[in-house]
């Protein structure tokens, strides 16, 4: 079963900063929505045993996205070879895409501020069709100027439309 998500090259991981940032964020929300929910459900309707309830629930879901943070960030990976460019994805559901090179039309690069905060990048990789289409989120941002570089370089060798 492993034969079909190994493409023949080396899987590159994206940056360990991705599961970080997720976890800050998952950390935040968590504490933020748990905390405004149970205090307005106690002042408001005097109900503390729920709002006890909310912030074991939210304190969980902390518990749980903090796992599923570091699982989905080693779930992420890229493969180069001759001819294609792999993206892994997905814990429970793994996916392939595989992208052929003279297929690429651009490659988007993207860091929004908390990604620039973590010196990591989201790559895209935009074909003709929506299938095939690639995101890559993660990248060490040096990492990601490579990869762009190298993707539309590639792509002209291969006659693509960059």
């Amino acid at each position: 079963m492993e034969a079909i998500f190994s493409p023949g090259a080396a899987w590159h991981p994206v940056s360990e900063r991705l599961r970080t940032m997720r976890r800050v964020l998952i950390l935040v929300w968590s504490a933020v929505l748990g905390i405004t929910a149970a205090v307005a459900i106690g002042l408001l309707l005097g109900w503390w045993w729920l709002s006890a309830i909310i912030v074991l629930v939210s304190a969980g879901s902390a518990v749980w996205g903090w796992f599923w943070a570091a699982r989905n960030q080693r779930a992420w990976g890229y493969a180069e070879n001759d001819d294609d460019l792999y993206v892994r994805s997905g814990v429970a559901w793994r996916r392939i895409v595989a992208v052929p090179y003279g297929r690429v039309q651009f490659v988007d690069v993207e860091a929004g501020p908390l990604e620039r905060a973590y010196g990591i990048a989201t790559v895209s990789l935009h074909t003709a069709s929506s299938e095939t289409s690639a995101q890559i989120p993660g990248v060490p941002a040096d990492e990601a100027s490579r990869l762009r570089d190298r993707l539309t370089e590639l792509g002209k060798t291969h006659g693509a439309g960059i």
